[in-house]
């Protein structure tokens, strides 16, 4: 089995270790009242986290690195708030990223 799918097989056995020590724990007794609004807040701060990583990080430079992918961000975020479709999101990022790369 090669690393990566350890890798997967070792979260996805934390996954279901996690769910199930959760209900054990917990058996009969509800949830506290501001548990949910906290785990709904979590999730878009997580995502925003996980594309801000993705965004301006490079693994062979230290710190900040702006480049075409910023570019291809901002255009999808214009895209979407003009309430384009999904499909035309994703090809207004593309066609942004590669006409900055290539003029960068």
């Amino acid at each position: 089995m090669s690393e990566p799918w350890l890798v997967v097989a070792a979260l996805a056995g934390t996954t279901f270790l996690l769910k199930g020590a959760g209900a054990l724990l917990m058996g009969e007794r509800e949830l506290p009242l501001w548990f949910p609004r906290f785990v709904s807040c979590l999730t878009p701060a997580l995502l925003a986290a996980l594309v801000v990583t993705q965004l301006v990080d490079s693994a062979d430079s230290d710190g900040i690195v702006l480049d075409a992918r910023l570019a291809g961000f901002a255009a999808a975020l214009v895209a979407w708030r003009l309430k384009l479709a999904v499909p035309l999101v994703v090809l207004v990022a593309a066609l942004a990223t590669a006409v900055t790369r290539a003029l960068w």
